[in-house]
């Protein structure tokens, strides 16, 4: 390759998009990982319909696949400089994610009279009724192309068309200058047990290659710029796999075998596939018949010993409510996973919300404290996973662990951690000295209030615990009003005092600045970049992101009355602002809010920061 005709980037975004069916997501994540190999960092975004298979061809049908490649990457990008729209409704549809200037690749051979008109073209020519640039457009014969490829392969027509993904994946390697023999041992180890549909892949992805290379020798190529990385082993992971793998790596540091009892439900399911996967390491994964019964069944384990888990997303967390309250008042622990999705109701399950926050916070009966975290990034996943565990099995409480669809499906480059990097969790056990000395169930440890765990079969532990209150001096069953609430009173400063054990609130960006913008979750990201925008736009505002929601960090409120402007970005209608607002009594809280299913936009913050410092001015 003449290296004049290669340009050197800092970052790049890439959108694969087409029919369901076409493969876009597997193509777009080898993409990713054989990025996050060669020492890019990456976030990618997966965009799912919400049909299980609508009509081929149709404008519902199509799924997307963004990842941001590149030096300095927080999101998947706002806008992608290269679009794969392997039909005319892909064009369509995700036209509006493509920079002005941004190249396009298409499958020429999907550009007939009815293709165009299940994607509702109004004329033959989609190029110009779009309004595109045809110079930016590659047009490609792919079809063609795939069948001249695999004629003498032997496999069926519909065999052959499953490969066309890695024709278009071929050409995006040969654009960006990807290892091509790193993406044939992704295909090696995914098709290990199906040698034919390597080979015909692993043909179709160098045929990709060598049409670029040898059809588009004028059009440059690109070099994205690597850093170096912290030494260690590192893969692309999603948000969903890395909260498996927390919650594997919190069951080694607490001795305590892990079990996961659960119900699938999208976009969480993946969780309980990972870790059904994992027999080898001692977890147990039960899909059970319900929500409830996956409920249930984890609060039996947790009795048991076990650190005990179930995952779900809003409308099974829902269901999940009542035996929550059951946990609470038995005050054992627990681990709640909700990916959070668009709601009400069934409402848009494959699409990302904040929605679920009050009901985490205050979504059962009765007074029900218990605490509530979330995760940041893919990444982080695997970090507040553990956390999670940790809190629940030294606290003795059920802890909710909010993810959402855009950091559960998305991932991110991530170093593999040494065991040595995180602590040991020390559940609070029963010991035989406060055995002998006339232990009851609901004795507590006198700095935390936390009870002592008794494991059944403990010799001379025998007890029980459950659903009704009980005497705090006596763990026998009362009714008495001021002993209930000497027990509401406790349980609510026992959450209080896990502050004690969480990190302290850090603050990022312009130090001086009087505006503070804050976030929580999944936001991370866009949060981060849009900070850094500002400040190059001469509106610096520091930034702080939570993860402890509830109890907050101990220093979180007096961090926040020092600023003059506070401004809190969520996808939802302004749950955390309102939160915050009940907290910080004497401060006006401002909002950035969104709910179309979809991540924030990096300007659609930075325009919103703009708009309210102006309006204060």
């Amino acid at each position: 390759m003449d290296n004049t005709r290669v340009k050197t980037l800092r970052q790049v975004v890439i959108r694969f998009s087409g029919d369901s069916g076409d493969g876009m997501q597997l193509a777009g994540n080898i993409f990713s990982n054989v990025s996050a190999g060669e020492g890019n960092q990456i976030s990618t975004f997966p965009d799912y319909p919400a049909e299980i298979r609508a009509p081929q061809g149709s404008l519902s049908g199509v799924s997307g696949f963004q990842v941001h490649v590149g030096v300095g990457v927080n999101t998947p990008g706002d806008e992608a400089d290269v679009l794969i729209a392997m039909n005319p409704a892909a064009l369509k549809t995700n036209l509006q994610y493509l920079k002005k200037d941004g190249i396009i690749i298409c499958d020429a051979d999907t550009f007939k009279p009815v293709d165009l008109k299940k994607a509702l073209y109004r004329t033959d020519d989609p190029i110009a009724e779009l309004g595109i640039n045809p110079d930016r457009v590659m047009l490609v014969s792919m079809t063609t192309l795939l069948k001249e490829t695999l004629k003498d392969s032997g496999m069926d027509p519909k065999s052959i068309m499953k490969c066309k993904n890695m024709l278009a994946l071929g050409i995006v390697c040969w654009l960006f200058e990807r290892d091509v023999d790193a993406v044939l041992r992704k295909l090696q180890a995914k098709f290990a047990k199906k040698p034919a549909v390597y080979e015909a892949n692993a043909k179709v992805l160098q045929a990709g290659w060598d049409y670029g290379h040898n059809t588009h020798a004028s059009m440059s190529t690109y070099r994205i710029e690597t850093e170096d990385p912290r030494p260690g082993v590192y893969t692309d992971v999603n948000g969903n796999t890395a909260t498996a793998w927390g919650l594997i790596m919190a069951s080694e540091k607490s001795g305590c075998p892990l079990f996961l009892g659960s119900y699938p439900i999208t976009p969480a399911t993946d969780i309980l596939h990972e870790l059904a996967k994992r027999k080898d390491l001692g977890v147990k994964a039960c899909q059970m018949e319900d929500e409830i019964a996956g409920i249930c069944s984890a609060i039996g384990a947790s009795f048991t010993g076990r650190l005990a888990v179930t995952s779900t997303s809003g409308p099974g967390l829902a269901l999940k409510s009542e035996a929550l309250g059951l946990a609470v008042i038995a005050e054992l622990p627990l681990v709640v996973i909700d990916v959070q999705r668009g709601g009400p109701s069934t409402g848009l399950p494959t699409k990302t919300e904040q929605t679920d926050l009050f009901q985490a916070l205050y979504g059962r009966n009765g007074e029900s404290p218990l605490c509530v975290l979330a995760a940041a990034s893919p990444a982080d996943c695997f970090t507040m996973a553990f956390e999670a565990s940790r809190i629940a099995l030294e606290h003795m409480t059920p802890v909710i662990l909010l993810t959402d669809a855009f950091i559960a499906n998305g991932s991110t480059a991530w170093r593999i951690p040494e065991e040595s990097e995180f602590p040991a969790i020390k559940p609070n056990y029963l010991s035989s000295e406060l055995l002998s000395k006339g232990w009851h169930p609901y004795m507590r440890d006198p700095e935390t209030l936390v009870r002592y765990w008794a494991i059944p079969g403990t010799v001379g532990a025998q007890h029980r615990v459950g659903g009704l209150e009980k005497d705090f001096n006596t763990s026998v069953i009362s009714t008495d009003g001021a002993n209930h609430e000497r027990m509401v009173m406790a349980r609510r400063e026992k959450i209080a005092r896990i502050a004690d054990s969480i990190p302290p609130l850090q603050v990022q960006g312009n130090a001086t600045s009087n505006t503070i913008l804050v976030g929580w979750g999944g936001t991370y990201g866009h949060l981060l970049s849009a900070a850094s925008e500002l400040e190059k736009e001469g509106a610096p505002v520091a930034l702080a992101h939570f993860r402890y929601i509830n109890p907050l960090p101990a220093n979180a409120l007096d961090v926040l009355r020092k600023y003059e402007n506070i401004i809190v970005a969520e996808l939802n209608t302004g749950m955390f602002a309102d939160y915050l607002q009940s907290k910080l009594p004497g401060k006006f809280i401002r909002r950035i809010n969104k709910i179309e299913g979809q991540p924030f936009l990096v300007h659609e913050i930075t325009e919103g920061v703009h708009d309210i410092l102006n309006s204060e001015k």
